[in-house]
């Protein structure tokens, strides 16, 4: 039996120029398929942020006042501080008001009892006298505009939403680190390239220095 040719074993892999443009661009289009939607998303609540002051919303807001039975009364001393509610109160409190409270932690005090259940858009909130079992309801709506721009901040949109602001954030990072990567490999036959790189990169610094910086 020969032996292995030891030039052979001692190969290694180096990787060619067309290697890196094809990872490049693999990279460069997975990155954009996921954060197109994204991209879009928070590129358009950007602009609405911006001009929010120009952007009205008139809040639809729907309140009422009333008192809970007897029985739901007699469950209240089962709420705790900062804790969900037992299951057979937050049943009452549905059957009584109409609001699912089950997965809400109140704020409770010697005297009430006070659910605070904002959202993407819109605040609510639900609170009930302990003595007396009086109970009053807010929802104010700001329409789907604040909607949009309470998802672009994450502002009360749960953690999975946050989850997924982070997964857009990467593959945008991906997305203009591969770009800029293409944009290396071609530059040769596109003299442009290298100007407009230096532009979108030099004009935020210069508006921060002349017209924000302090």
């Amino acid at each position: 039996m020969s032996k292995p040719d030891k030039a052979l074993m001692s190969v290694t892999f180096k990787p060619s120029p067309s290697f890196w443009r094809n990872q490049l661009r693999q990279w460069h289009w997975i990155s954009s398929a996921l954060c197109l939607v994204g991209m879009i998303l928070f590129s358009v609540t950007g602009f609405t942020l911006n001009h929010a002051a120009q952007i009205e919303a008139k809040p639809t807001l729907i309140s009422w006042e009333k008192d809970l039975t007897d029985t739901t009364i007699a469950l209240l001393p089962k709420a705790g501080d900062k804790t969900p509610v037992p299951a057979d109160l937050a049943a009452a409190i549905k059957a009584d008001t109409g609001v699912d409270i089950a997965k809400i932690s109140p704020e409770v005090s010697d005297s009430d009892i006070y659910f605070a259940m904002p959202g993407p858009g819109f605040d609510e909130w639900l609170n009930i006298e302990r003595d007396t079992g009086y109970a009053t309801y807010e929802k104010s709506h700001r329409g789907v505009i604040a909607v949009l721009n309470d998802l672009h901040k994450g502002r009360n949109a749960g953690p999975a939403w946050g989850w997924f602001i982070d997964i857009i954030a990467i593959a945008s990072v991906i997305f203009c680190l591969t770009g800029l990567g293409l944009l290396w490999i071609y530059a040769r036959g596109r003299k442009i390239t290298w100007p407009l790189i230096g532009l979108g990169t030099i004009v935020p610094f210069i508006l921060f220095l002349l017209f924000i910086h302090s």
